[in-house]
């Protein structure tokens, strides 16, 4: 007799589904922060700004979960670290706060792994960090995971090899800058850290392209470089940037295999630009933003 073996759940999200929307929000304005967000469509137009929702703050971490979600976590707003976090879901509406797990912090970065889960990582509040919390596919946050790599804030982080992750980058203690790597493996584990490629730095973005690339890009103070990631992990040498150098930016894949850097912090103050990377990596040169300029949100895809 055959085994009974159950068709698939239509709840249950498609593994090889390829995330086709992005959504930045949050972030630092002018004397306050803010929580609007601003959708990203397949074809890489940004939206206007949606109303905000959730408890408005900056240098938060986003990344997706569950195949077609995604999800903002921690950050601050003056003085006061959080923990919350806010999920989006498929069709890219931002919940309201939830109560978060983990320790309080700013700083962090965030990326997905294992094709369904998440991870926030590094960051700081009394003192710099290394320890990560874990995203499941339900959007549940886990307790903090003991450190592993050097304590820092400002890593930029992303998904790449279609199932792991990698935190680059970040700041030790200011103007101390590192090129630090620290792999994620496709379960979750954060590998120690190697010796990086590139100029060390902190603050710039970081997202998936090609379906199972990345690359990191801008950067403190005003940089525009950017550092291609590839199927396997390896960082590159710096490639000469193109837009305006900024820092405090941040990015998200959209389109399937493209992604989209955005916002930040210029020479000439803070901007709602937007650079487009095509599915081979290549950056864009600038285009007129839409939305709240702001530095010090973050972005995620979802379906």
């Amino acid at each position: 007799m055959f085994p009974f073996i159950p068709g698939k759940s239509a709840s249950i999200p498609d593994p090889s589904q390829k995330n086709d929307n992005g959504i930045f929000g949050f972030g630092a304005i002018t004397g306050t922060y803010t929580a609007v967000s601003n959708i990203v469509s397949n074809v890489g137009v940004l939206a206007s700004d949606t109303a905000a929702v959730g408890t408005i703050r900056g240098r938060l971490g986003a990344c997706e979960y569950s195949h077609n979600k995604g999800i903002f976590g921690f950050g601050y707003n003056d003085a006061t670290a959080y923990s919350m976090t806010n999920k989006v879901s498929s069709v890219g509406v931002v919940a309201t706060d939830t109560s978060g797990l983990g320790t309080a912090r700013k700083y962090i970065g965030a990326c997905s792994f294992g094709g369904s889960e998440g991870i926030f990582g590094f960051g700081t509040n009394a003192a710099l960090v290394g320890y990560t919390n874990l995203v499941s596919d339900v959007g549940v946050v886990a307790a903090d995971v003991a450190a592993v790599g050097t304590a820092r804030r400002d890593v930029m982080a992303t998904e790449y090899g279609e199932t792991k992750g990698v935190f680059g980058f970040g700041i030790e203690t200011f103007p101390t800058f590192s090129n630090e790597i620290n792999l994620v493996s496709d379960v979750g584990v954060v590998a120690s850290g190697s010796s990086g490629v590139g100029t060390a730095r902190g603050l710039g973005g970081a997202c998936n392209y090609g379906e199972d690339k990345g690359i990191f890009a801008y950067g403190y103070d005003y940089l525009s470089m950017s550092n291609k990631i590839s199927n396997v992990g390896v960082v590159a040498a710096d490639v000469t940037g193109v837009g305006t150098g900024r820092y405090g930016v941040t990015a998200t894949q959209y389109g399937q295999d493209k992604g989209i850097f955005g916002f930040g912090d210029t020479a000439g103050g803070l901007s709602n630009i937007t650079n487009l990377v095509s599915n081979l990596g290549v950056v864009a040169t600038d285009l007129s933003g839409t939305g709240t300029t702001r530095y010090g949100g973050n972005s995620c895809s979802y379906n």
